[in-house]
């Protein structure tokens, strides 16, 4: 049991709001001394596990180029743009981008995330699109607006790439099922996740579309 501190660790340092690199590495250094482990193989293991993984680190490059379009008017473009086409509202904006996202993670393409389109297209242009149907949004609505706006990437993400029978998901789902006795096949996880996807895909787009009601009757309601 004490083996599994450094969970206890990440849990009470996440609660707490501490600095989430320390907490990680304090973590990682507690289980491995709880295991027996010398310091040097502790950081033997770390730095083999980064090597192994260091591709998940590539994400950091597409962040300054991000940075200079946002600089450079990208959010207000977007804004502008999308305000000009008074058919686009918050919620059709977002159930299309949720079912665009659904097949790429179904495809295993590396399309989306909250950095690279929520934050810097995504949001601002739900936000033209709310501002130009009905009008200013007040503070609760828009703090609404910017939860959805992180739902579709997350709704997307979570429920397509389990299609994708390679997936991380499918493989770990399959490995954890066959440890229990099961055997069963990642293609057969994989075309179960599909009418799983297309719920998701339905139900999200019934969740965006109220939002859009909930505005409308505000706006009417004023």
């Amino acid at each position: 049991m004490l083996k599994l501190i450094g969970i206890i660790i990440i849990i009470v340092g996440f609660a707490l709001k501490l600095d989430t690199i320390a907490v990680v590495v304090i973590a990682g250094l507690a289980t491995g001394f709880a295991a027996g482990l010398s310091f040097n193989q502790i950081l033997t293991t770390l730095g083999d596990a980064f090597i192994t993984n260091r591709y998940m680190t590539v994400f950091f490059v597409t962040l300054p180029a991000i940075g200079i379009l946002e600089c450079y008017g990208l959010r207000e473009r977007a804004a502008y743009l999308i305000g000009k086409m008074r058919s686009v509202t918050p919620g059709r904006l977002f159930a299309l981008y949720t079912t665009l996202r659904t097949l790429a993670a179904a495809l295993s393409l590396r399309l989306g995330g909250h950095v690279q389109f929520i934050r810097p297209l995504i949001l601002p242009m739900a936000e033209g699109a709310a501002k130009t149907n009905f009008g200013e949004l007040d503070e609760k609505d828009l703090e609404e607006l910017k939860g959805l706006a992180g739902a579709t990437e997350n709704y997307g993400n979570f429920y397509g790439q389990n299609v994708f029978v390679a997936s991380g998901g499918v493989l770990l789902i399959v490995g954890v099922l066959k440890e229990l006795g099961f055997n069963v096949g990642a293609l057969a996880v994989a075309k179960a996740s599909i009418p799983i996807a297309i719920i998701a895909v339905i139900v999200s787009a019934v969740q965006f579309l109220y939002f859009d009601r909930k505005l409308a009757r505000k706006k009417s309601g004023a």
